[in-house]
């Protein structure tokens, strides 16, 4: 079984390294790449404003934001529900940036920090797999036909669900082996050898949809070839294809 994280932040401004803080942490489960519709959502208090450039794009206010807890309050919940399950982000260095400022923040009691090596990056996949595309996650829902109709502004949890969606499409859509498109589009490795454990090996037999009487005149015609027939080399016994 491969369980995996799907996250996505929202935040005060774009710069972790010059005050901007984390404001709402959304994250699913994913099984297998399938959405268990367990997910993980708090809004956090950033004990600073928003910018109006960030406001304007997720519609989180300061009053919103008020009664809200630290990300002190929440941080043990957060990691109980990730676990040790790899995280997959779009444009991981921004989300990871944001929340390993808030794991500093909180001094001795920091969890480590995370490391990139660990996560899976949608954009970078993206960017393998398309490119010189345009590969924003709006850029890719249209390609991909992931409806973003609910969405009027970024929000967190229902970026991560989106993105969700996103995943499993550049990983070939759901009945395609991640074993297969993992060493193309930049997935770690250990996620690859977990998917191949999962594809059976050994080639496929296809199952015969001809009718008896289809079948019956199919036989007649074989009679007809004799013996020496150069193709019969690739029969069965049966005169079916082996």
């Amino acid at each position: 079984m491969l369980r995996e994280i799907v996250l996505d932040t929202e935040t005060t401004g774009t710069d972790a390294k010059n005050g901007d803080r984390l404001i709402e942490i959304g994250c699913v489960e994913l099984i297998n790449h399938v959405q268990t519709g367990k997910s993980f959502h708090k809004l956090v208090n950033p004990t600073r404003p928003v910018s109006q450039g960030a406001f304007g794009v997720h519609g989180i206010s300061d009053a919103m934001l008020a009664d809200k807890p630290l990300f002190s309050d929440i941080v043990a919940e957060f990691l109980a529900f990730c676990g040790d399950s790899p995280l997959v982000i779009h444009n991981a260095p921004f989300d990871v940036g944001f929340l390993n400022m808030e794991f500093a923040r909180l001094g001795a009691a920091a969890p480590p920090p995370i490391d990139l090596a660990d996560v899976v990056d949608t954009l970078h996949m993206a960017r393998r797999k398309h490119t010189g595309a345009a590969n924003s996650l709006d850029a890719l829902c249209a390609r991909y036909g992931v409806d973003t109709s609910r969405r009027t502004k970024h929000g967190a949890l229902l970026d991560a669900q989106i993105l969700a969606e996103v995943y499993v499409e550049l990983l070939g859509g759901k009945q395609t082996s991640l074993g297969l498109a993992a060493a193309e589009i930049g997935v770690p490795a250990s996620l690859a050898d977990l998917a191949a454990e999962r594809v059976p090996a050994g080639p496929r037999t296809l199952r015969h949809r001809l009718t008896p009487d289809e079948s019956a005149r199919h036989a007649a015609f074989l009679a007809t070839l004799g013996p020496n027939a150069v193709w019969r080399d690739y029969l069965g016994e049966d005169g079916s294809a082996g």
